[in-house]
C-alpha cells in the first residue's frame, strides 16, 4: 500500500521540485517494498496451499471414514459413482476455495479497504465520484452468486451421474461387449454428457451477463479519476504525484472488483460441494453401538426368537425362530426372493429385527458392540468380491495377523491351495479388478478361504458353493466338517448336497418358515424340500432305472 505513496514523492519532489538527494532513499524503499512482497508472498501462497490440501486431506479423511460407518440401508439406495464425485472432485472443490479463494478474498478486501480509506483522505470529493458504482457492483455480485450457485448445484448432480455411468460400464464392459451394446452404451453416455455440456454452457451465460458488467463498472471508476482529477490538477488544486497515486489506488480498487466475479465463481461451487458432502456427513448410522454394551465372550449359539422384518414396509421376513446351537450346522434352503440373505444379514446386524429378537451367547445382539459381535462372525457374500491386490492380501483381509502356515491351511481348507500354487507368483499373485481373470469357482474358493482364516465362531456360507463342480464342493464341505463342535455354521444353498448334512434345514417360503428337519424328516414329509430333492436327482432315478 506505500507504493503509490513512494511513487507521488518521486514525481512531486524529485521530478517537479528537483529533489534529487531523496531519489536513492525512494529507489530503495520501492525496492524494500518489492522485496517483501516477494518474500512475504512466497510465505502467504506456501500458507493457504498448505492449510487447501491440509483441509482436503482432513475432509476427505473424514467422509471416507463416514462413508465406512454407514449402513447397509445407506447403500441400497446409493450410486458409487455418485460417492466418488463427493470425495473426489466435490472435495478438490473445497480445495481450490481454500487454496486460492479464501486467500484471494481476504487479499482483495484488504486492498480494497485500505485503498478506500486512502481516497477518501486524499480527496474525498473525488473518492466519492469513485465509489459510486460499488453498491451496483456489490447487487450484481450477490445476484452472480445466487444465479451461479443453482447451476453448480445441477452440474454437481449431473457429475455424479456421468460418473456413475462411467464407473457402471467400465466395470460392466465384458457385459457390454457380449451383448454387442457398445454403440447403445456410447449413445446413452453421450446424451449424459450433452447434458452436462449444456449445464455448464448455462453457467457460462449466467457468468457472460454478468461479469462484463462488473469490469465494465469497475473501469468507468477510472474514467472519473482521468477526468476529474485532471481538471483538478489543471486548476492547481491536485498535484500531478498524487494524480498518479490516486490512479495506482484506484486500480487496487478496480482490481478486487474484477476479480469479484471469479471469487464468486470459486465460491459458490466450493458451498455447493460443501452441501452435499454435508448432507452425507449428516446421515446419521442408524444402526450404531448401544450406550452401555455387554461383554461377549461368543460360543457361537445363535437364537432367533419370533424375528420379522419389513422392506419398504412390506413384510420380507415373518416370524422367524431358529435355536442353533454352538458347533451345529444350520441349512436354509428356499425360493429366489423368500428371504434366506436377509435372514443372515440380520444376524450381524447389517439390518436390524423390525421385530423379534436376536441373542448370542444369551445377549441380544443390540446390546452389543457391533464391532465384537461382526468379529465373531466370518461370512462368504453371494457376491465374490476381492481387492485389486496379491491373493495373499486378500485372504488376510480375514485376519491381518496371520502368517503363511496359516494363510496356507486356510487356503488348503478352502480348496484354493492347489490353484494358487499353479499361478506363476503363487500367493503374490495380483488379482485384477474385482478378481477379474480368475473363474468363479476360484473366486467362491479365494473368499471361503478369506472367511475360514479369521477363525470366528460363527461361519456364515451364502450360496458359496454355487460356482464348483461336485467333487470340490464335497470336499469343501468335508474340510468345513471338520470344525464341527467349534464353529456354528449358517449354509444357504440350492443344491441337495450340500445341506443334506446339517443338523437342522429350515425351508423358507415367503420369508415363513414352512418345513424344518434333518433331510431325513424332511425327506419323510414328501413337502417341498422332498421336491426339490426329486427334481435335482430326478436324472440319478433315470439312469438306475435304465430310462436314460
Amino acid at each position: 500500500m506505500f507504493n503509490p505513496v513512494l511513487s507521488q514523492m518521486i514525481i512531486d519532489r524529485v521530478i517537479v521540485n528537483k529533489e534529487t538527494e531523496l531519489m536513492l532513499k525512494l529507489v530503495i524503499g520501492l525496492a524494500a517494498i518489492s522485496l517483501s512482497r516477494a518474500v512475504f508472498g512466497y510465505i502467504r501462497e506456501f500458507m493457504f496451499d498448505y492449510i487447501g490440501v491440509k483441509v482436503q486431506q482432513d475432509i476427505r479423511r473424514e467422509l471416507f471414514e463416514h462413508i465406512q460407518s454407514l449402513n447397509f440401508s445407506y447403500f441400497d439406495s446409493m450410486n458409487t459413482g455418485e460417492l466418488m464425485s463427493r470425495i473426489g472432485q466435490d472435495v478438490d472443490n473445497i480445495w481450490s476455495a481454500m487454496g486460492f479463494g479464501i486467500g484471494l478474498l481476504i487479499d482483495n478486501a484488504l486492498y480494497f479497504v485500505t485503498a478506500a480509506g486512502i481516497l477518501i483522505y486524499i480527496n474525498w470529493k473525488l473518492a466519492l465520484f469513485t465509489l459510486v458504482t460499488m453498491p451496483i457492483i456489490a447487487y450484481l455480485a450477490f445476484k452472480l452468486e445466487k444465479e451461479i450457485g443453482k447451476a453448480f448445484d445441477k452440474i454437481s448432480d449431473q457429475a455424479a451421474t456421468l460418473n456413475t455411468a462411467a464407473q457402471e460400464n467400465i466395470a460392466g464392459v465384458r457385459l457390454v461387449k457380449a451383448f454387442a451394446r457398445e454403440k447403445y452404451e456410447i449413445m446413452k453416455f453421450l446424451e449424459m454428457n450433452k447434458k452436462n455440456y449444456d449445464l455448464n454452457m448455462e453457467k457460462t451465460k449466467i457468468w457472460g451477463r454478468y461479469f462484463p458488467l462488473i469490469e465494465l463498472l469497475g473501469n468507468i471508476s477510472v474514467v472519473v479519476v482521468v477526468v476529474a482529477g485532471g481538471v483538478l490538477v489543471i486548476n492547481e488544486n491536485l498535484t500531478i504525484g498524487t494524480l498518479f497515486a490516486y490512479t495506482q489506488y484506484i486500480w487496487m480498487l478496480i482490481w478486487p472488483m474484477r476479480m469479484i466475479g471469479w471469487l464468486t465463481n470459486v465460491i459458490s461451487e466450493s458451498k455447493t460441494s460443501a452441501k452435499k458432502i454435508f448432507k452425507i456427513l449428516d446421515t446419521e448410522p442408524i444402526i450404531k453401538d448401544p450406550d452401555n454394551p455387554e461383554e461377549l465372550n461368543a460360543d457361537g449359539h445363535i437364537v432367533l426368537r419370533n424375528v420379522s422384518f419389513k422392506y419398504n414396509e412390506n413384510y420380507v421376513l415373518k416370524n422367524i425362530n431358529i435355536n442353533a446351537k454352538p458347533g451345529s450346522t444350520v441349512a436354509i434352503m428356499g425360493e429366489t426372493g423368500s428371504g434366506k440373505t436377509t435372514l443372515i444379514n440380520l444376524l450381524a446386524r447389517f439390518y436390524d429385527t423390525t421385530e423379534g429378537d436376536i441373542l448370542l451367547d444369551g445377549h441380544n445382539i443390540k446390546d452389543l458392540r457391533i464391532a465384537d459381535l461382526r468379529k465373531n462372525i466370518s461370512y462368504v457374500f453371494q457376491d465374490n468380491f476381492l481387492f485389486s491386490d496379491t491373493i495373499k492380501e486378500n485372504i488376510k483381509n480375514g485376519n491381518e495377523n496371520a502368517d503363511d502356515y496359516l494363510i496356507t491351511k486356510a487356503l488348503s481348507d478352502g480348496c484354493a491351495q492347489e490353484f494358487v500354487e499353479k499361478l506363476n507368483d503363487g500367493y503374490d499373485t495380483l488379482i485384477g479388478e474385482r478378481g477379474i481373470g480368475l473363474s468363479g469357482g476360484q473366486k467362491q474358493r479365494l473368499t471361503i478361504s478369506r472367511a475360514l482364516i479369521k477363525n470366528a465362531k460363527i461361519l456364515i456360507l451364502d450360496d458359496a458353493t454355487s460356482a464348483l463342480d461336485m467333487e470340490t464342493e464335497y470336499q469343501l464341505l468335508k474340510n468345513i466338517k471338520e470344525f464341527e463342535g467349534t464353529v456354528t455354521t449358517f449354509i444357504i444353498a440350492h443344491r441337495i448336497s450340500a445341506v443334506k448334512n446339517a443338523d437342522e434345514i429350515i425351508y423358507l417360503k415367503n420369508g415363513e418358515i414352512t418345513e424344518r428337519g434333518t433331510h431325513e424328516s424332511l425327506m419323510n414329509k414328501k413337502g417341498d424340500y422332498y421336491n426339490i430333492c426329486m427334481q435335482q436327482f430326478k436324472d440319478f432315478e433315470d439312469i438306475k432305472n435304465g430310462v436314460i
